[in-house]
């Protein structure tokens, strides 16, 4: 898979660095000379470049790549990579950071963003996720569908422990992706019964998060 990433700082280089290691081809581009290390991520292709003209992106054909992210430290650039990405070259799949959360409502599709990230709400989700005990905590925010990936540690006193997946009425618009089990990461089946303690990660459109916390968090009281 081909990825372009714009913004050659720490974040960039991050993620390219983890890409290159599963094994993709990644393109960096930033258009400020001081941030083209390649030293610092050898196994990637450089382009001293302004993401946001056309020209530039024409040069890193664009076209070509199967994702975009835009990782810069500037929201405005990075919402105008994406449309760009989207409308100009038809970049199936467009991620981008959000780096102020008051503006993390105009990352989404009109802007060409597929995936909104957040790095102030994912680390505070993240203290919120390994802190809390039957609070839904919401990960990351998908801009199609209006949905989002969200999680719940079911405590020991949830109505659904020990009930089988397969047996949940689980509300409308809602998908259970994996269950973390200890050490253990399952993709969950209709057999599998949910224990006290798992983590369970869903991506669920947002109308329905309260319900979906309700059902996991509150033992029913016997009629």
């Amino acid at each position: 898979m081909r990825v372009a990433i714009a913004g050659a700082g720490a974040v960039g280089r991050s993620i390219a660095g983890e890409l290159l290691e599963n094994g993709h081809e990644i393109l960096l581009i930033d258009k400020a000379p001081t941030a083209i290390s390649v030293e610092r991520v050898p196994l990637a292709e450089w382009l001293l470049a302004d993401a946001c003209e056309i020209t530039s992106l024409d040069e890193a054909a664009l076209q070509r790549c199967n994702v975009v992210i835009a990782a810069t430290g500037d929201d405005k650039v990075n919402l105008v990579v994406s449309l760009l990405a989207k409308t100009e070259y038809g970049v199936p799949r467009v991620v981008a950071r959000v780096n102020n959360p008051k503006n993390e409502w105009l990352f989404n599709e009109a802007w060409g963003v597929d995936v909104a990230v957040s790095t102030p709400r994912l680390m505070s989700a993240l203290v919120e996720e390994a802190v809390s005990v039957g609070d839904l905590v919401r990960l990351l925010r998908f801009s199609h569908g209006d949905a989002n990936l969200v999680e719940l540690t079911l405590p020991p006193e949830a109505a659904l422990a020990g009930t089988r997946v397969g047996d949940v009425d689980w509300p409308e618009d809602t998908s259970l992706v994996t269950i973390i089990r200890g050490t253990r990461v399952l993709t969950p089946n209709k057999e599998d019964a949910l224990e006290a303690g798992d983590e369970l990660l869903f991506v669920a459109a947002q109308s329905r998060e309260e319900q979906l916390e309700d059902l996991l968090s509150v033992r029913r009281e016997e009629a």
